[in-house]
């Protein structure tokens, strides 16, 4: 295993988008909606929790490099089947947010789900993923209709 070296490229400026879905009762979603719920405003709890865990990133995911991020915004919208949460991270340096706009809508969503599991143990969260990343060498990708899981082609070692 190593850390791989990004010293010699560029600083660019780069965004990453992920999502995630939190399946709840809808009585669970409406509780949340009305800031009905003992432990405080849920939905602002969720936000900072998401904003900390981008910043936090390289704490939680090995070999990933600290980065100056420049901007975190996490949103999280009402759904049937429960909560969505958006989570937008920005940066101009060597490598990507991937994996801070990941870690945050992960975050927000376990926060989500450790406020209201007194009233919705049954809370599932699901389909986390990347929607967008733009920024250095590889350019923008777009989550489109593609398989989820295709193989990422490998590149030949210099």
């Amino acid at each position: 295993m190593k850390m791989v070296d990004v010293g010699a490229k560029p600083k660019t400026e780069r965004v990453a988008v992920a999502t995630a879905l939190l399946r709840m009762l809808p009585a669970t979603r409406e509780r949340i909606l009305a800031g009905k719920v003992e432990k405080g405003d849920v939905l602002a709890a969720a936000r900072l929790a998401g904003i900390m865990a981008a910043k936090r990133t390289p704490d939680f995911v090995p070999l990933c490099h600290p980065i100056a991020l420049s901007g975190v915004e996490v949103t999280l919208e009402p759904v049937a089947q429960g909560l969505t949460i958006r989570a937008t991270v920005r940066t101009v340096d060597r490598t990507g947010v991937e994996m801070e706009a990941l870690t945050s809508a992960c975050a927000a969503a376990l926060t989500v789900y450790d406020m209201c599991k007194s009233v919705d143990r049954g809370m599932v969260v699901e389909a986390v993923q990347l929607e967008h990343k733009s920024g250095g060498r590889s350019g923008t990708w777009e989550r489109g209709e593609e398989a989820p899981s295709k193989p990422a082609r490998k590149r030949a070692k210099r």
